[in-house]
């Protein structure tokens, strides 16, 4: 009985680090803006038979509308009630996608925005996705209901009432973020009513949670929410699953905050990874893909069980948030795809796919004023639909990265390498590098200015494989370059310097 407990126990500390992927599933796909809908058919149509292991959803709950400018996504975080209302859909709408997602093993996972309402000086009426009615200026939201008593506003110390400095612990987590109105989490009622919405989530079945701006919040203040969930809804998951809880928590180092602290209460968002892993790739700083062999851990990042990795989100590929200019996005596609590639190859963390929609940049001194756009939109600002062409990539502005070839067969071949070590590296000390999967993928780069010719340890079965970059095994055949592996395991890879996507990966179910 005592070791009963004591493993119950340990289950409840420790589940909400496990993704809640289906068995054989690795990675979640951030289907930004995107309507329930058209969630529910992408799982079903695609997703769901292409082994992605889930989707990070927008903020369900009611928010602001914002015309000026006109509906920008950022509205989707300015919170007016926890009812299920948004552009993307109604809470019917939402139960069906999370329904029919479920029952093709592709779980969602919810943006949940609990920091913070609207921002202080957006004045009251109802311009809101509901028509529920508010007062910024009051702080009162009968939606909730929250009143004036449950903000941060005698709490922070900044004569603004917003963060002034970012060394300074306190004003962080106690004053407005970007004059979003603070929420006093450490009041039992304001923990309840966010428990009581997260919770009511969790029983239409979602599997977890990014908790948004998680640096603004004492990491107490969140594990007394987490605390508080239901188990995960055991029509689809098994008796006392935990949700996920994975926090963004922005740390490059140099702050007064460190991810360390949230290590406890779930996975973090690991900002490093992509800021990184985009300055190797662009080649800046005398950075080569070679140092990358020690990569995770010994570049100074969080511990990998404790890590969702990510190449860009919503917010850097915007300028916003972490990283810089040397975030790569779908906008710069060569470099993308490689680093997207390398990420889903490389064992290291939980990750985490961006698919985003298209706006026209216009940078001005540097910074793109075109920043706010919100979702591919009809002249009433409801958001379009995201339609499929042809050769199955989006239309109506969706960009869709997960729908590129290179990016889903690289989530099925991390599907297929899960739980194998990292073997056989190899590099020529630049640019040109390769490594293995235990003995059933194998990855090569060049991100080199020179052809690449050399003959590599695989350490996969001999035969003929199919690279699954330039195109994918189709019965019998190949649609993209075969190679063939000898029986010592060495195969020999070409890949010239101009190609359009110069890399190659194999693994054992693209053997032919």
């Amino acid at each position: 009985m005592t070791m009963f407990i004591l493993l119950l126990l340990f289950g409840l500390c420790t589940g909400q680090f496990n993704p809640n992927v289906a068995c054989g599933r690795t990675s979640i796909v951030h289907l930004f803006e995107w309507r329930w809908e058209d969630i529910a058919e992408e799982c079903e149509r695609y997703l769901g038979p292409n082994g992605f292991g889930g989707v990070q959803i927008s903020p369900p709950n009611e928010n602001l509308i914002i015309t000026n400018p006109n509906r920008p996504w950022w509205e989707r975080y300015q919170p007016i009630s926890y009812q299920i209302c948004s552009r993307s859909g109604d809470e019917q709408q939402f139960r069906d996608m999370v329904t029919r997602c479920n029952n093709v093993q592709v779980h969602i996972y919810v943006d949940a925005v609990i920091n913070h309402m609207c921002g202080s000086g957006v004045g009251k009426g109802n311009f809101s996705t509901c028509g529920t009615y508010y007062n910024s200026n009051e702080s009162s939201f009968p939606g909730v209901p929250y009143s004036h008593h449950d903000f941060n506003d005698k709490k922070c110390k900044t004569g603004s009432g917003d963060i002034e400095n970012y060394g300074d612990a306190d004003q962080v987590r106690d004053c407005r973020l970007v004059s979003l109105l603070d929420l006093a989490l450490e009041k039992d009622y304001v923990r309840g009513k966010i428990a009581d919405y997260l919770n009511k989530l969790i029983d239409i079945g979602v599997a977890g949670f990014r908790l948004d701006a998680a640096k603004h919040m004492w990491p107490g203040d969140i594990q007394a929410i987490v605390t508080r969930l239901n188990d995960l809804n055991t029509k689809w998951f098994p008796n006392g699953t935990r949700p996920f809880i994975f926090q963004e928590v922005i740390d490059l180092g140099g702050e007064g905050i460190s991810c360390k602290e949230y290590f406890d209460i779930g996975r973090i968002t690991e900002f490093k990874y992509g800021t990184k892993l985009g300055i190797v790739i662009r080649k800046w700083d005398n950075e080569k893909m070679a140092y990358l062999k020690n990569w995770g851990e010994g570049w100074g990042f969080m511990p990998t069980d404790r890590a969702t990795v990510f190449i860009d989100n919503h917010d850097n590929q915007r300028g916003h948030g972490a990283g810089g200019a040397s975030i790569l996005t779908f906008f710069d596609s060569r470099l993308y795809k490689m680093a997207v590639g390398f990420m889903l190859a490389h064992p290291y963390g939980f990750t985490r796919i961006m698919s985003s929609y298209s706006w026209p940049r216009n940078f001005v001194d540097g910074k793109d004023i075109n920043d706010w756009v919100g979702p591919p939109s009809h002249s009433d600002g409801s958001t379009k639909a995201v339609t499929i062409n042809e050769d199955d990539t989006c239309g109506n502005d969706w960009v869709c990265e997960h729908r590129w070839r290179q990016i889903k067969n690289m989530v099925i071949f991390r599907n297929v390498v899960s739980g194998q070590a990292l073997t056989n590296w190899w590099d020529n000390g630049e640019n040109q590098i390769a490594f293995g999967r235990g003995n059933v993928g194998f990855i090569v780069f060049n991100n080199d200015c020179r052809d690449m010719d050399v003959t590599l340890n695989t350490g996969l079965p001999a035969g003929t494989y199919c690279d699954v970059i330039s195109g994918q095994k189709d019965g019998t055949g190949c649609s993209g370059t075969e190679i063939t592996v000898s029986s010592t395991g060495s195969a020999r890879f070409t890949i010239s310097s101009s190609a359009e996507d110069p890399f190659i990966a194999i693994q054992v179910n693209a053997k032919l």
